[in-house]
């Protein structure tokens, strides 16, 4: 069998039942599992995107307050 088929074979059979494990080992269902990734992904992707908007806000007025005199003349 080529490589690549026995890798994806590999991850077909391993890597897909993950939420199915992890709801068993923690006794919940497998929906508010899959539910609970999805969720946390979106608020990761948001939380990221958010923090950054702001950190760029927060250099952008610190730019705007602390302006660098060229010569003791600009008073």
């Amino acid at each position: 069998m080529i490589k690549p088929q026995r890798l994806r074979i590999f991850f077909e059979r391993n890597g897909f039942a993950v939420s199915t494990r992890l709801a068993e080992l923690l006794g919940m269902k497998v929906k508010s599992v899959r539910l609970f990734f999805i969720y946390a992904s979106f608020t990761t992707l948001i939380g990221g995107f958010v923090l950054y908007l702001t950190l760029a806000f927060w250099l952008k007025l610190k730019d705007l307050l602390y302006t660098k005199r060229t010569s003791v003349f600009d008073l």
